[in-house]
C-alpha cells in the first residue's frame, strides 16, 4: 500500500485507520495524519501513526489523501492544500454531498478522486461503504482505495448520481435502526423486563433478521409473511405500524436525508 494520509482524525478517520492497521493493509509508518485537535493527534501518535503539523505536510508525504473533515470545512481545506496536491495525488472524499467536480475544481488539478460514503459500523469492522471513482484513476489505485475501506466491512461501487441517495441507505441508516431498537428497549423496560436481558434479545434479533435476509433466499415480503400467522400477535403489531404510516415514514425520512445531502452538495 502506498503512503496514505488523513486530514482529520475524528471517529471515521480513526475507524478507517484502525481497520487498515488491524488487517495489514498498511503499516503505521505509511499512515500520516493531521488534525487541529492536539488530543486526537496524541491518540494517533500512540498508535505509531505519523503525526504531521499541517494538512499540507500530510499531502506532501502521501499518495492517497483522505479528506475526513466536515462538508462545511471543505472549501477551507481544499484551498489550503491545493499547492501541495500533484496530478498524481489520489484524493478520497468521505463527506456527504461533496462532488468529485467540486473537489477537483477547488484544487485546480485533474488528479484522481474517489467519492466515498462509509458508515459508523466501520468502527467495529462491520462497515458498509459506497464508492465512486473519477474516470482518470488507475485500476491499481482504485483497488487500493477499495482495500482501505474493505478492510473494515463491505464495499460497493456506484455512479456519482446515486451517491447522495445512498447516504440514506447506508450512511445515515444506522441511526434509524438505533431509534427502532431504542423504542423496543424502552417498551421492554416499561414492561419490567430487565434492560440487559431485553437488549441482548433485541440485538440478537436484529442480527438474526439480517442473516435471514441474506441467507434464507426468501424475499422481504415472504419473510414478513412467515412471521405473521393469521390472527396472531405479529399481525396485530404490523397493523398498528401500518396505521401509523411506518413504511411510508421510513421512505419519507430517507428522502429527507437525500434532500439534505443535495442542499449540502457542492
Amino acid at each position: 500500500m502506498k503512503k496514505t494520509g488523513f486530514i482529520g482524525a475524528g471517529n471515521m478517520a480513526t475507524a478507517i485507520i484502525n481497520g487498515m492497521i488491524a488487517n495489514n493493509v498498511a503499516t503505521t509508518e505509511d499512515i500520516y495524519v493531521f488534525d487541529l485537535d492536539k488530543d486526537k493527534l496524541s491518540v494517533m501518535e500512540k498508535k505509531g501513526v505519523q503525526v504531521c503539523d499541517s494538512a499540507n505536510a500530510v499531502v506532501e508525504n502521501s499518495h492517497f489523501v483522505v479528506l475526513a473533515v466536515k462538508p462545511q470545512n471543505y472549501a477551507q481545506v481544499l484551498s489550503q492544500i491545493k499547492t501541495s496536491v500533484s496530478e498524481n495525488t489520489v484524493i478520497i472524499s468521505i463527506a456527504a454531498g461533496i462532488s468529485i467536480h467540486y473537489v477537483l475544481s477547488s484544487l485546480e488539478k485533474n488528479c484522481p478522486c474517489v467519492r466515498v460514503m462509509p458508515n459508523t459500523p466501520l468502527l467495529l469492522g462491520c462497515g458498509a461503504t459506497a464508492l465512486c471513482p473519477s474516470e482518470n484513476i488507475s485500476d491499481d489505485d482504485f483497488s487500493s482505495v477499495k482495500k482501505i475501506f474493505g478492510s473494515s466491512g463491505i464495499c460497493t461501487v456506484l455512479p456519482e448520481n446515486q451517491m447522495n441517495t445512498v447516504i440514506s441507505v447506508n450512511g445515515s441508516s444506522p441511526a434509524y435502526i438505533y431509534l427502532f431498537a431504542k423504542a423496543m428497549l424502552d417498551y421492554a423496560k416499561e414492561s419490567d423486563i430487565d434492560e440487559t436481558t431485553a437488549l441482548s434479545l433485541i440485538c440478537a434479533t436484529l442480527k438474526g433478521s439480517a442473516e435471514m435476509i441474506l441467507r434464507s433466499g426468501d424475499s422481504l415480503d415472504t419473510l414478513i409473511k412467515k412471521v405473521s400467522s393469521p390472527g396472531g400477535t405479529t399481525l396485530a403489531a404490523l397493523d398498528v405500524l401500518d396505521k401509523g404510516g411506518f413504511y411510508q415514514n421510513i421512505k419519507n425520512a430517507m428522502q429527507a436525508c437525500t434532500n439534505r445531502a443535495e442542499e449540502l452538495g457542492k
